[in-house]
């Protein structure tokens, strides 16, 4: 069916958004780090046939085979006026359908949800952009401003080969462009039947993938060893695993804590993490990890036969530091760890931090606002990362901003890289209208 008979029918963005998130989702794109996976070939394919539809001349760019991302310019009122990126990834994490309520690549709609890998993490976004664009170009509504589209590969794994690739070799393509939006900010936050807060992403943590290794001497594993590598690499990780780095509180994380106060009526300490995270429900995950730099082992390593020991242990880290923490965590790492772990990076990024001002904002407040009137935005740090921090290097200016009113009862922290993610069906729709009105106002 083209746009013309679409319009001729009166469908709008809001009418088409679910069924452009399952469909999305029904695309396993699961990235195991290693292109051992499908890749977004197929799905950077089905959202350049969509934009195509509306008029629009979308471009592919496979950075490595079946590693695609789409990426398409949509002419604005106002050329003259610096252009508004708005970008998703296409990739999700891999996920086992045994654990699943329903098949996590169905696209399921059950109990007033869609259910899939994807659903908030980030194919919720992708088609509530893919609804609005299509939406107001079926109607000649252009932009005030050029927009440029980009639906990424390989976020997942730190975009490489995503967004990483279109920044270092088609910057072209940003040409113009001074500020973004994309993932994990614009959520609500349900304080009482008179607020509701949308967690705005101006910050996020930046990024040390590590890899430890110890080396030890290999022997028979009926004999006495005192040079065991498991034996040391173990005892350091459970340092790491264990330890409390201290508290530290960034400009985003007090602007985040001063509006949650004056919203529930009480100062919050964040010095008290356990009073503090006590009272933010189902987002504790998400601000608790925002309030020091972390470590967490993820896997290990060794051997190849039990009465072996071998002469070298592995372990895998996941680190996230802290806006202007990077080097007292490296040494706080290095400390822990000892002198017989060797400590290398297997990717690293960036932490990033903007204001929580300027026109953009305003009109994040003003949309959200329109359709629910007991709306405040707000600033908050990610603790995890996202493709911004490629699009940093070119001088744009990031935010978070995917906007969905959530259920409070829903465990919104717990759908991303979880079992039995999904995204409420009137979120999605919600998130279509003010997404519109936002392109509206920017």
């Amino acid at each position: 069916m083209s746009a013309t008979d679409d319009t001729a029918r009166g469908v709008t963005g809001e009418d088409e958004v679910v069924d452009l998130c399952r469909e999305l989702i029904r695309f396993d794109t699961s990235n195991y780090g290693d292109h051992s996976g499908p890749g977004e070939r197929k799905a950077a394919e089905y959202v350049a046939e969509k934009l195509a539809e509306v008029g629009l001349e979308p471009k592919i760019f496979e950075s490595h085979p079946g590693r695609a991302s789409t990426v398409a310019r949509i002419e604005g009122e106002d050329p003259s006026r610096p252009a508004l990126l708005i970008h998703g990834h296409l990739d999700v994490v891999p996920a086992n359908a045994a654990d699943w309520t329903h098949d996590p690549f169905s696209g399921e709609v059950a109990d007033g949800c869609v259910w899939g890998r994807g659903a908030v993490d980030m194919k919720d976004m992708d088609a509530m952009t893919l609804a609005v664009v299509r939406d107001r170009l079926r109607s000649g509504r252009r932009p005030p401003r050029d927009i440029v589209l980009a639906f990424l590969a390989d976020e997942e794994a730190g975009g490489l080969y995503g967004a990483r690739y279109l920044v270092d070799n088609h910057p072209d393509l940003f040409e113009g462009v001074t500020e973004a939006i994309s993932e994990v900010g614009g959520f609500s936050f349900t304080v009482s039947e008179q607020r509701r807060l949308y967690l705005i992403q101006t910050a996020e943590k930046g990024m040390h993938w590590m890899k430890l290794t110890v080396a030890g001497t290999a022997g028979h594993g009926s004999m006495i060893h005192r040079d065991n590598a498991i034996t040391e690499l173990s005892e350091a990780v459970a340092r790491l695993g264990r330890h409390t780095f201290p508290v530290r509180v960034t400009k985003t994380t007090r602007a985040f804590l001063d509006e949650l106060g004056d919203a529930l009526g009480t100062e919050l300490d964040p010095e008290d993490m356990e009073s503090t995270l006590a009272r933010l429900g189902g987002i504790a995950k998400l601000i608790g990890a925002t309030l020091s730099n972390t470590a967490n082992p993820t896997q290990l390593g060794a051997g190849y036969k039990v009465n072996v020991i071998p002469g070298e242990a592995t372990a895998h880290v996941d680190g996230r530091f802290l806006p202007g923490h990077e080097e007292e965590f490296l040494a706080d790492l290095d400390r822990i760890l000892g002198p017989k772990v060797r400590r290398e990076d297997v990717h690293s990024d960036k932490a990033l931090e903007t204001s929580f001002d300027g026109a953009l904002v305003e009109a994040m407040q003003s949309a959200l606002l329109a359709e629910d009137p007991t709306a405040k935005a707000v600033p908050y740090m990610l603790s995890g990362g996202t493709d911004a921090k490629s699009f940093d290097d070119l001088g744009i200016r990031g935010f978070g901003f995917a906007p969905l009113k959530l259920p409070p009862e829903l465990d919104f922290a717990g759908m991303f890289h979880g079992v039995d993610e999904r995204v409420p069906v009137d979120g999605l729709q919600f998130g279509v209208r003010v997404l519109d009105r936002f392109i509206d106002a920017s």
